[in-house]
């Protein structure tokens, strides 16, 4: 008897290579795909703005990069002894003003830059909770633990996000016009909203990304929160708080993610990329030996290689 409902997806056409150039923006689970591109060595760039959760405050950061916003001293706020800009996730934040200024204003430059030249734009969307600084009523990226009476919760609508969405599509292709845009829903639940109110979260933002994708336009969608919800579907594939996907729930997501979007012809480089990282992160019994210094020289040429063929650096 067959156990599991296993999900059967095809490669999409326009994959990506050692030529492609990534961008990667959204909730925490966009983290972990970046981290398997990072590991093998793919031109991925993630989240300069840190996590980003909802729809509004993704517009809201390819607005402000495409558009080349310069925050000043406005833009940011000072609590519990450090400056903060709610555009952007507590990372960047800091305890010197001016610090945080710079470390946003790169960010910007950085993601337009990133923007212009990339060959995919990974989204990941994670929550339609919002909350809304009533001060200016608008939509933040993150509260940074500003006292909750200082915002009003809202669930944005389908309509709500399919709009936002449709803004960063037709912003992003202004620029870039051949950019493929894959979308994806985060499988890590919101259950501090509620159990009903992460269902229905999910769901208005799956309801908005179908009404948008066009494989006609280059916009695609990939199924992480159908994975770890309909396939693999059991709490041995969570971490320790039953929210989060664990390291063998992220490898099988990215065995997914891998037969749908990278192409075969770098499998290859893949696995000698694979080779030398496993080198790399090995510990020697003893590091004078010559032994080890061999291996050392061998490991040196592979990276030589690597960069002078392929412009792959470590």
């Amino acid at each position: 008897m067959i156990f599991r409902t296993n999900i059967q997806l095809q490669p999409e056409r326009n994959q990506i290579d050692y030529t492609s150039r990534l961008l990667l923006i959204g909730s925490c689970f966009s983290e972990n795909i970046y981290k398997k591109l990072n590991y093998f060595k793919f031109n991925a760039i993630s989240n300069p703005f840190g996590i980003l959760f909802n729809p509004i405050a993704i517009e809201n950061l390819i607005t402000n990069a495409i558009n080349q916003k310069k925050y000043s001293e406005k833009d940011i706020f000072i609590l519990n002894e450090r400056w903060h800009c709610f555009d952007a996730h507590s990372d960047l934040s800091s305890i010197d003003k001016d610090e945080l200024l710079d470390n946003l204003n790169n960010a910007i430059t950085l993601t337009k830059n990133q923007l212009t030249k990339a060959t995919h734009i990974i989204i990941t969307l994670g929550t339609s909770w919002v909350y809304r600084f009533i001060d200016t009523d608008s939509i933040v990226g993150n509260c940074h633990k500003v006292p909750q009476k200082k915002f009003v919760k809202e669930l944005l609508s389908v309509d709500d996000i399919l709009a936002s969405l449709e803004n960063s599509c037709v912003l992003i292709k202004d620029i870039n016009p051949t950019i493929n845009i894959i979308f994806t829903v985060s499988p890590v639940r919101h259950l501090k909203d509620g159990f009903v109110e992460n269902s229905q979260s999910k769901a208005h933002l799956l309801a908005a990304i179908h009404q948008l994708v066009d494989k006609r336009n280059n916009m695609f969608y990939f199924p992480s929160y159908e994975i770890i919800l309909d396939d693999l579907r059991d709490y041995r594939f969570y971490s320790s708080d039953m929210i989060h996907p664990n390291k063998t729930a992220v490898n099988y997501i990215w065995e997914q993610f891998q037969k749908v979007w990278i192409s075969e012809n770098v499998n290859s480089i893949m696995k000698e990329i694979n080779t030398i990282q496993k080198g790399l992160a090995h510990k020697p019994f003893n590091p004078t030996s010559e032994q080890h210094q061999q291996f050392l020289v061998h490991l040196k040429q592979q990276i030589a290689s690597l960069k002078n063929n392929y412009d792959i650096s470590f």
